[in-house]
């Protein structure tokens, strides 16, 4: 059982122009206290081919973290279309918010995003060169991936913890992962897998 449950994502200000900031009204439970601040990041997938395109937009502590319902707006700055290769940049990429705890990943959410031209006749006849200002930026936020890691929330006390996947081997996600519900708001299901 994890200590820590996503409730709630909410994209806010979607779609919106490609330097615009990112935004996201969180919503989670915390089940038991945590001695320890969550972690929460936003990174910007440049390249589907080659990671080192990927941006971290954010990364913010919460914390501290005592039994209870919170909700927060994340914030991040767009990312840097100079680290993008020039064919990354109109088209459909992968957002993914993710939540550690004492450097351990348990929640993964993953967005799909196009980006393209506002305007229809740049649509039909791309220019050159990008005109990163005329691209609007849409993050499928209906069709959100959740997949949940189980971790060791308490290692002080390993006979009630959970076992944290091996560093050097993929999570096994059999079971984890779920689709989220197209409600307007996105709730995420409480009750765990």
């Amino acid at each position: 059982m994890s200590a820590v449950n996503l409730t709630n994502v909410t994209v806010l200000d979607n779609p919106a122009p490609f330097p615009s900031p990112f935004q996201f009204e969180i919503s989670y439970e915390c089940l038991t206290p945590l001695k320890d601040d969550l972690e929460w990041k936003l990174i910007y997938v440049g390249s589907a081919e080659d990671e080192t395109y990927d941006q971290l937009l954010e990364s913010v502590l919460v914390g501290p973290v005592n039994v209870g319902n919170y909700r927060f707006v994340l914030q991040a700055n767009p990312p840097d279309p100079s680290k993008i290769r020039e064919e990354d940049i109109i088209g459909v990429t992968v957002l993914l918010l993710t939540c550690s705890y004492l450097g351990q990943e348990f929640v993964r959410v993953g967005y799909y995003v196009n980006n393209d031209y506002e305007d229809e006749q740049l649509r039909e006849e791309p220019p050159p060169k990008v005109l990163i200002d005329k691209v609007q930026r849409n993050i499928l936020s209906d069709k959100p991936r959740v997949t949940k890691f189980p971790i060791n929330f308490y290692p002080e006390n390993t006979e009630a913890a959970e076992e944290p996947p091996a560093n050097d081997q993929p999570a096994k996600t059999d079971g984890n992962e779920e689709q989220l519900p197209t409600s307007p708001h996105h709730a995420l299901d409480k009750e765990g897998p």
